[in-house]
């Protein structure tokens, strides 16, 4: 979350959030500033979502009582090779993020920690995350996360500088995470499975659409093809938002149509849905940087609820 800071008359009585941020790590020890680092290299705040979309896949997929020691394991797993992913995915766009505003004070472009570091990291993260799902888990969860694991890193990030079509490939891997939760428990996949699969690939496009149009101008900088060539003002971009929240919508609506949840969630997916489609046809209708910036809220609050739904109404 960015935190705007407005200022009279060109003063402030406060230090600039870069040096700011560098005076409150020059006030902390050593290892506790390497230690926050390395956290960050792990995007939690990506993680948690990541981790929402698994315990929704283990729930639902559940058919006994909750089993809470698989849960732990799946969750634990599932984390480490999350973070792992997202740290050498960090270490991959080091030179690019140092480009981009809103990047360039990661560990990695500020230069906090050495490329060498943060590769360790990640690799450590993945091999240990993928060995304690196949050891504690099942053999089917850990492919999954390691098939994550390796189109995220090897397909989606190169492709980011190549195609706008990225966010339509990254979206493949994006959800999976229901998947894992889901094969946990079954040891296979099946129709619901796919559905949670569908729900969350539908609803990256308006999340990541969003952010890529705030950020417009930073990817440009760092050579991020994440928008529609030509669209400028935001047009082709608006629509796209505004279809995937329908199909989202229209999507959400099958777990109760399959019998996995009862009428509460359909009710409460539909009154969401029309939320979330509603904000996304305001930003079709105006495409600025505080509306997108709605819509990159409403998501972020959209999938949990929906979720929240799921697990309230689990027939």
């Amino acid at each position: 979350m960015k935190v705007e800071m407005k200022h009279k008359s060109g003063q402030s009585d406060s230090l600039p959030p870069a040096t700011a941020g560098l005076a409150v790590r020059q006030t902390r020890p050593a290892w506790r500033t390497r230690l926050a680092d390395y956290w960050v290299l792990t995007k939690p705040e990506v993680n948690f979502l990541v981790l929402i979309s698994t315990l929704v896949g283990f729930y639902l997929g559940e058919r006994h009582p909750l089993r809470w020691a698989l849960l732990f394991h799946t969750l634990l797993g599932t984390l480490l090779v999350a973070s792992g992913t997202a740290t050498l995915n960090e270490f991959m766009e080091r030179d690019w993020d140092a480009r981009m505003r809103r990047t360039a004070h990661r560990p990695l472009p500020a230069r906090r920690l050495a490329p060498a570091e943060a590769f360790g990291f990640g690799m450590l993260l993945s091999v240990l995350g993928g060995l304690y799902l196949a050891l504690a888990v099942n053999a089917l969860a850990c492919a999954l996360a390691l098939l994550t694991l390796l189109s995220y890193l090897l397909i989606y990030t190169p492709l980011k500088r190549k195609t706008p079509y990225c966010t339509l490939v990254g979206a493949f891997p994006g959800a999976a995470p229901p998947l894992i939760g889901w094969a946990a428990v079954r040891g296979s996949l099946n129709l619901d499975a796919w559905i949670l699969y569908a729900i969350v690939f539908l609803w990256q496009f308006p999340h990541f659409l969003a952010i890529a149009w705030m950020y417009r101008h930073d990817y440009a900088r760092a050579g991020f093809r994440m928008l529609p060539d030509g669209d400028d003002e935001g047009r082709l971009t608006a629509r796209r938002i505004l279809f995937y929240s329908a199909a989202l919508l229209s999507v959400s609506l099958f777990p109760a149509l399959t019998g996995m949840v009862g009428m509460a969630y359909l009710l409460g997916a539909v009154v969401l849905g029309l939320a979330f489609m509603g904000l996304s046809a305001r930003l079709a209708q105006a495409m600025t940087n505080n509306l997108a910036r709605r819509v990159l809220l409403a998501s972020v609050i959209y999938l949990p609820l929906v979720f929240a739904f799921m697990m309230l109404d689990k027939v």
